[in-house]
């Protein structure tokens, strides 16, 4: 009788628990500018900022990359980087998010022959030289840059550890991912050499809408995006495989079919 009675008590305590959890998922929301998608947001914004920014600096730092200092390539970096995230910031600022945004931008090129490149919680960017023949002109660097940029706005990777965090949560494993550098590290695969945060499909799509909106902000044409893209296509079948900031993207045939889907909003909002 009385381990019939804890049984009970353990059970009416896990749907206590449960409910609370849920309770706390539904309030735990935020929303991605422009697309208004609500997102699980359980994550410290600022705390993976800060660890970013660090693990950013380490990544600079590291014996193994070579940061390019000078030449036409890292002034085209910097100053595309510049345009969008000051188009970004006033988009932000007219649309009643600027108090949720405290970004700290550095734009860096890194020598490698990787076709990549990547923005980290808190705007801390990367390009990598192998990306810049495939990029081609101003338009093509971007349509890259403004995706991933996309990626820090729209706060992807926080909604990844959230999502973690969830369900740890709701297995029962409470206060297991609470250490924010571990996370961090987790997240980007720190630790010899920074390999990014694979991002689901959904948010692959959502980086592609928001870069192409962003980078007419910044006064780049968001047609010069098809012509990218076709290009990294053509670069995949030639044989140099999908880059891995792409690993988990629908095939290049359907990504182009939803850019061309989202040019008209995209256009609204260039001004060359």
């Amino acid at each position: 009788m009385l381990e019939l009675t804890y049984i009970n008590n353990i059970m009416k305590s896990l749907k206590i628990f449960s409910t609370l959890v849920l309770i706390a998922f539904m309030s735990a929301c935020a929303t991605v500018p422009l697309t208004g998608r609500r997102q699980l947001s359980l994550a410290n914004s600022d705390a993976i900022q800060q660890e970013a920014a660090q693990a950013y600096k380490e990544f600079l730092s590291d014996p193994k990359t070579v940061v390019v200092k000078s030449g036409s390539d890292v002034t085209r970096v910097k100053n595309i980087g510049t345009r969008i995230a000051q188009a970004v910031e006033s988009y932000l600022n007219q649309n009643g998010y600027a108090n949720q945004y405290s970004f700290q931008w550095e734009f860096n090129l890194v020598q490698s022959k990787e076709i990549n490149a990547w923005c980290m919680p808190g705007g801390k960017v990367a390009v990598y030289t192998g990306l810049i023949p495939v990029a081609q002109t101003d338009a093509g660097l971007a349509t890259v840059m403004s995706h991933e940029i996309a990626h820090a706005i729209a706060r992807h990777a926080e909604e990844r550890y959230s999502q973690t965090m969830g369900a740890q949560a709701l297995g029962g494993i409470v206060g297991a991912a609470t250490g924010g550098s571990e996370a961090i590290q987790q997240l980007y695969g720190i630790g010899g050499s920074l390999a990014l945060l694979k991002y689901g499909r959904a948010q692959e799509s959502e980086a592609d809408r928001l870069g192409l909106v962003f980078m007419a902000m910044a006064g780049y044409s968001p047609d010069s995006a098809v012509a990218f893209w076709q290009r990294m296509a053509s670069s995949n079948e030639s044989g140099g495989g999908t880059p891995e900031f792409l690993s988990t993207h629908p095939s290049d045939a359907t990504r182009i079919a939803a850019i061309q889907k989202a040019l008209p909003e995209a256009r609204k909002y260039y001004k060359p």
